[in-house]
């Protein structure tokens, strides 16, 4: 991952300077991403619309907590200091920390909480403020994970300032591996009573941009794997962990590469996400329609959902190539799989369109990756695919494991579309699981 960064970075470099318009379009959309994803992943209820409409236009969103637009408008204040900041090169120290998460909170407030022995309380939350209370967390197995203690946490941030300082001046130091540390570091003192998380993140970016690089920005979707690798670190492997934020960080150097040669750099799955909660809405008002089978019924499904899904799945699929010596196609009619040799999904359209009356029960596509090219592993294959099954008042959608198992992600009504969101849970879902699948097999050959 982390080569694949310093690649990226050097093509980017290599573009520089970047046109001050087209600098301040890139900027605008790390800003608005960063201010929802972070906000979001604590808990904030503002939709990825109503951040951006909040951010540019400042207006409100109806029926939304008044603190959450706090949140969004502080962290939004936060993040242009730091763009700031980065150009006046200020050194990161405990001032600049305190001084960050007081624009970050905006004033002091009360927190709910609850007690170690598990009685409902609350806290004051001071800004700019090391903690006064312990603010240890309950894990999911019943332990209790402990941070620094108010009385420990002074000194323990002392002593993360001396370390930062040391690693900055060794010029050896590699920039992603401090930010990356360093947000690990911060968050395991955990030194304020709250937005810890959003500090942590802050500083991690700030310590990259002072290098050049773009910010890192966490998505809310992925946050089961962000608290996992940092679970990871708590164990005390922080590799994981660096390489999550390394591979992120490529993503933001490709966005940032796209729009220093002038490509789109907008990503539809913002706005298709609130262009789909639109509709649903809009769904729900009135009387409810019931929509039976029918071929106009499934090409309506096969043509704004199953075609888009298998498309995204089909692109994502393709970054495994690399690792195998064969990729077979095999397209899904009525439960027969026919073997393909291009990768059409209009293969599709053409079983819908030659026959008028045909009503297929299924459609579906599957990849079967056949050895993996390395001589011990050339006997390893692996089939992914995807299904649609069409019943009388529904279809599912679903993913194939092996040979004959299935899973199904969706059961859906015809009245409605797979959105935006649903097909990138679909896809990511499935990459990793090929992703799990190779690396077992790395350890299984590792192991003998």
């Amino acid at each position: 991952m982390l080569s694949q960064v310093l690649i990226l970075k050097k093509e980017l470099d290599a573009l520089r300077p970047i046109g001050r318009e087209q600098e301040a379009i890139i900027m605008q959309k790390f800003r608005l991403d960063w201010n929802y994803h972070s906000n979001h992943l604590e808990g904030n209820s503002l939709t990825y619309g109503e951040t951006k409409t909040l951010i540019l236009f400042g207006l409100t969103a109806q029926g939304k907590p008044l603190k959450d637009h706090f949140e969004i408008t502080g962290h939004d204040e936060a993040v242009k200091w730091i763009e700031d900041i980065v150009k006046q090169d200020r050194p990161l120290t405990e001032s600049f920390i305190r001084e960050l998460h007081t624009l970050l909170l905006k004033e002091s407030y009360q927190k709910k909480a609850q007690s170690p022995s598990g009685i409902a309380t609350t806290r004051d939350i001071k800004v700019g403020q090391y903690k006064s209370v312990p603010n240890h967390v309950l894990t999911q197995t019943g332990e209790m994970f402990y941070f620094a203690s108010p009385e420990e946490t002074p000194a323990k941030m002392h002593d993360l300032m001396d370390w930062f300082r040391e690693k900055q001046a060794n010029q050896a130091t590699e920039p992603v591996l401090l930010a990356a540390e360093f947000h690990y570091r911060f968050i395991r003192i955990h030194p304020f009573d709250d937005g810890n998380g959003r500090t942590a993140r802050l500083l991690m970016n700030f310590i990259l941009m002072q290098y050049g690089y773009p910010p890192v920005i966490i998505k809310t979707e992925d946050k089961q794997n962000y608290f996992n690798v940092l679970r990871l670190a708590d164990a005390g492997n922080l590799e994981p962990f660096v390489d999550y934020i390394a591979d992120n960080l490529s993503r933001s150097l490709e966005i940032m590469l796209k729009g220093a040669k002038g490509e789109s750099i907008e990503d539809p799955d913002d706005l298709d996400k609130e262009i789909a909660l639109l509709e649903q809405k809009l769904k729900g008002v009135g009387e409810k329609i019931e929509v039976v089978k029918s071929i106009d019924v499934m090409t309506q499904i096969y043509n704004n959902s199953f075609n888009r899904l298998t498309r995204k799945y089909i692109k994502e699929s393709e970054k495994f190539d690399r690792f195998y010596l064969k990729k077979e196609i095999v397209f899904l009619s009525d439960n027969e799989w026919v073997a393909n040799t291009f990768l059409e999904v209009e293969y599709f359209l053409k079983i819908f369109y030659s026959n008028a009356n045909y009503n297929p029960k299924n459609l579906g596509l599957k990849l079967n990756f056949v050895s993996i090219n390395q001589l011990r592993l050339t006997d390893v294959m692996f089939s992914t695919g995807i299904i649609i099954e069409f019943e009388n008042g529904y279809y599912n959608i679903k993913a194939l494991f092996d040979v004959a198992k299935t899973k199904i992600y969706f059961k859906k009504p015809y009245s409605e579309q797979l959105t935006d969101e649903e097909i990138n849970l679909i896809v990511n879902t499935e990459m990793k699981r090929h992703t799990a699948f190779i690396e077992d097999k790395i350890k299984e050959i590792q192991a003998q």
